[in-house]
């Protein structure tokens, strides 16, 4: 690719596009919302008929998946909208958004499971055990097939969040093949919301860590794995680099990170050499594929103290 000097110069590599035939996990989604959904019905019939608590949980965490499910299979339809006129990006952040509204639905499921688990303490509730147990076990059963079905191919935000309901889930089918066995071989029913308590904690935890990643994205955070100045530090240390500033680095979306920077030539004849090595530089050293930058010449640089603190050659 060849390039002359412009007041601004974009590289967008060929991975930071998204294309309609490129399928992003979305036949997975649609696999694993079919036994989510299905099982779901079954196990909220068998927990209210059973009156446990764990399963009735459950069921709520599986009807949760279900519409997490449709949510990820609908915001990699989005994706893969190309861009328009008023989304230069195209659609990719939808998949952030669709993680942000199943991390929620799983804070409004945590807060139902912890006031219903409340109220069997203070006042238990007979539990069929046997049935518990059956019912759980194909649960287990369903669940760790959708895991597998989910974990296959690349991860992203999108399919973090569905997982992480999976995940839930399944933790809730060991819940209620736990507390099935205690009631059916001891009758101690307090341990049913005791078990519910305990998943719906740990789910908490994911849960939390989720909502994070979410809005730091939203946020145009700098990436986890990323140091601003030290991305910096290393466009300025290129020959010809005078100094590095107004420098911006965040995330579109799983795998695609953006970054945007004026540098301060010493030459601007020198830019289309400059440009290709600080490219190579940010793709090898940093991953980072969307790029845009702006040269700039000592003479012509007018920044008000105080506005802008420059990364210079060390």
């Amino acid at each position: 690719m060849s390039h002359s000097p412009s007041p601004h110069d974009n590289d967008h590599p060929e991975h930071a596009h998204y294309r309609p035939q490129d399928d992003h996990g979305g036949s997975k989604f649609y696999w694993a919302l079919a036994l989510t959904f299905g099982f779901a019905v079954v196990e909220t019939i068998g927990g209210f008929w059973s009156g446990s608590l764990a399963l009735i949980s459950d069921a709520g965490h599986m009807f949760t998946d279900s519409m997490s499910l449709a949510l990820a299979a609908f915001g990699v339809w989005v994706m893969r909208r190309p861009p328009q006129a008023r989304y230069s990006y195209g659609l990719v952040r939808a998949e952030v958004m669709t993680a942000l509204v199943n991390g929620v639905l799983m804070l409004a499921v945590i807060g139902w499971i912890v006031v219903q688990a409340i109220a069997r303490l203070q006042a238990p509730q007979p539990v069929v055990g046997g049935m518990v147990m059956a019912i759980a076990v194909v649960g287990l059963a369903i669940n760790v097939a959708v895991a597998y079905v989910l974990s296959r191919g690349g991860m992203n935000l999108n399919s973090q969040a569905a997982l992480l309901h999976v995940m839930g889930d399944l933790l809730g089918s060991v819940a209620a093949l736990a507390a099935g066995a205690v009631i059916y071989f001891t009758g101690w029913l307090p341990i049913d919301p005791i078990l519910s308590l305990v998943v719906a904690g740990l789910i908490l935890f994911s849960t939390v860590s989720l909502l994070r990643q979410s809005l730091h994205v939203l946020m145009e955070g700098v990436p986890q794995d990323l140091q601003l100045p030290e991305v910096g530090l290393a466009m300025a240390k290129i020959n010809g680099v005078e100094s590095v500033h107004d420098l911006h680095i965040w995330t579109l979306s799983s795998g695609v990170v953006a970054l945007s920077a004026h540098l301060q030539l010493q030459r601007i004849q020198d830019w289309p050499v400059i440009l290709e090595q600080t490219r190579a530089l940010l793709h090898r050293d940093f991953s980072i594929g969307h790029i845009t930058l702006q040269p700039e010449v000592a003479a012509s640089l007018k920044v008000p103290d105080g506005k802008v603190i420059p990364i210079r050659q060390q």
